[in-house]
């Protein structure tokens, strides 16, 4: 919807739509009120149960791996051993006044953000949506957030754990702290704080009444005009509440300048260490007022530039330094400067996070139903990933990155610019959601597409980077499986090699966060569920389907001509069934 144009016409469209914003703020606002209380107990008490009873685990289990890891040298060990009871004393502290804080400001906005959603095109019956939404959906959340903090604390923490424990030295040498700059290092920092912290105190606190002032002048323009935050229905609300508590906002932007001053300061110790000289530490200390008084600048929009000196405070990167600002002094000089227009001019359709997430785990589950009623993966698979055995990683890494790779091949097959998910939908790089955390994962997704790509694979060595992915876990089933024969090159069986470890490598760290286990959980669930149904007798769940066969299974599952019905070139059944209904396989 395009925002009225002319004083006239804003200014009555805004008084048109202040009682329905008001009216929507304060049935939210009631709503908050009532869940506020019992969400932030549930999140409170939820989390630190989870928090409190695995520290004294996380305690132990911290020495252990960083005593047993082999990356790490004896001194780097000592080291990281004094300073370790700083962090585990600090951390539920922390963790807990985080589910206070967090609970209490989700109780509180959950519901005016769904009350200003009811009210979206597309909905019928809005005043029950307005009364309804925001309330039960809000509880089950709160305890979705303890499921996910529960899951980041067990299974995510002894991942991370693990990989530090059981990983060797890169290129046989270990991490070692160098002694003999650590005095350095602490006078640095001592200056550092001590300089930067007053002196960027009074830096924020100069410029806090032109942030205070400027920020309450665009707020109300966007208001009368119904422009930026205030052309959306479901942004209203907050965007009214930014009018209201902007000052906080200030006073909390004054208070991070104060912290970070802290950290920005201290990092003058990690120059002298990285480069070896103590002098470069004093001049990152100038440099480092210089860097806030210039970034400042740019986000209050001021003019650009710092009155404070930036001397250099690298060694190895300061012709790469002088190129960068010759360049940019080449470009600013020139006759189209640098733009800074909004990027919310330019329409774009962008996919949210988390029906993305909803597209990876469908083409998990999809592919795991086929595998399951293939007998390539049986119940006991799926009962160690649930157990969190060893044996598991089949289900818990390989088939993820089953799911992965499937994608990367109709990617590479359809010729996409981006990831084809099984729904038919495109991922690139300009519709992804703009999270670092899609930044991690997606990008090195996409040079592998393009290696596979590249590489040109045939049916047989498709069949064999398939069964190193998902056996990858489980060295000696994945030697006495006759699935997929390896390439006879010793050099084509090194890259097939090297893309199932940096596919399992992703595919680890995407496992890593919170979502990512209750996901996984649902549709484990669910495809057992679905072999239940089918089967006669669990027995026969965990036993492989006798079905007569002629070629490798792997072969049929990728073959468009495996399964009966229509098939499309990202090479899968769009028409057949997934396990729970009766159907026939053609055998080639």
């Amino acid at each position: 919807m395009e925002p009225p144009r002319g004083f006239l016409a804003s200014l009555w469209n805004f008084i048109c739509f202040l009682p329905y914003f008001i009216g929507l703020l304060i049935l939210g606002t009631i709503k908050g009120v009532i869940l506020c209380p019992f969400v932030l107990l549930i999140i409170t008490v939820g989390n630190s149960a989870v928090i409190l009873g695995l520290w004294p685990v996380h305690l132990f289990y911290t020495y252990y791996s960083t005593l047993s890891a082999k990356q790490l040298g004896p001194v780097l060990k000592i080291v990281i051993c004094i300073c370790l009871p700083v962090v585990l004393l600090l951390w539920p502290l922390i963790a807990i006044i985080s589910s206070i804080l967090g609970g209490a400001a989700y109780g509180f906005l959950s519901p005016i953000l769904a009350t200003s959603q009811a009210v979206e095109h597309g909905k019928t019956d809005k005043f029950f949506h307005c009364i309804y939404d925001g309330t039960w959906d809000t509880v089950k959340r709160s305890f979705t957030i303890v499921r996910d903090v529960g899951d980041v604390c067990y299974h995510s923490y002894f991942s991370i754990m693990d990989d530090l424990r059981l990983q060797g030295p890169v290129a046989g040498k270990y991490y070692e702290i160098r002694l003999l700059y650590l005095p350095g290092m602490l006078i640095a920092g001592l200056l550092g704080i001590m300089v930067d912290m007053p002196v960027i105190t009074v830096l924020a606190a100069c410029k806090t009444p032109y942030m205070l002032f400027k920020g309450w002048h665009r707020l109300f323009h966007d208001c009368i005009g119904r422009e930026g935050p205030f052309l959306e229905t479901i942004c209203v609300p907050f965007a009214g509440l930014a009018i209201l508590l902007w000052p906080l906002a200030v006073a909390g932007a004054l208070l991070g300048s104060m912290v970070s001053s802290i950290f920005l300061g201290a990092y003058a110790g990690v120059v002298v260490y990285q480069e070896c000289s103590l002098w470069l530490g004093l001049c990152y200390i100038v440099a480092s007022l210089s860097i806030y008084d210039e970034y400042s600048n740019d986000v209050l929009d001021l003019p650009e530039g710092s009155c404070f000196p930036r001397p250099q405070y690298r060694k190895r990167t300061v012709s790469r330094t002088n190129s960068r600002a010759g360049s940019f002094s080449r470009g600013a000089s020139s006759k189209n400067p640098l733009s800074r227009a909004n990027s919310m001019n330019a329409p774009m359709v962008e996919l949210k996070a988390l029906e993305l997430a909803k597209g990876f785990f469908d083409e998990c589950q999809h592919y795991g139903e086929i595998l399951v009623s293939e007998g390539v993966v049986t119940r006991k698979d799926i009962e160690d990933a649930k157990s969190n055995r060893e044996s598991g990683r089949i289900i818990s890494i390989g088939l993820p990155a089953y799911g992965f790779l499937q994608v990367l091949l109709r990617s590479a097959k359809a010729d996409s610019t981006g990831l084809l998910l099984k729904n038919t939908t495109e991922i690139t790089s300009t519709n992804r959601p703009k999270d670092a955390f899609y930044d991690w994962f997606l990008n090195p997704l996409l040079i592998m597409k393009d290696q596979i790509k590249a590489d040109n694979l045939s049916d047989l060595e498709e069949e064999y980077l398939c069964k190193l992915v998902l056996l990858y876990g489980d060295p000696e089933r994945l030697k006495n499986s006759n699935i997929g024969l390896p390439p006879d090159s010793e050099l084509r069986r090194a890259e097939l090699d090297a893309l199932a470890r940096r596919l399992h490598g992703i595919t680890k760290s995407v496992s890593r966060y919170p979502t990512f286990r209750r996901r996984f959980d649902s549709s484990m669930k669910i495809i057992l569920e679905e072999l239940g149904k089918k089967n006669e007798d669990s027995r026969r769940c965990a036993e492989p389907l006798t079905i007569p066969r002629s070629r490798s299974m792997f072969a049929r599952i990728f073959s468009q001509k495996s399964l009966r019905g229509k098939t499309s070139y990202h090479g899968y059944d769009q028409e057949a069934q997934p396990v729970g209904a009766e159907r026939e396989v053609e055998i080639q």
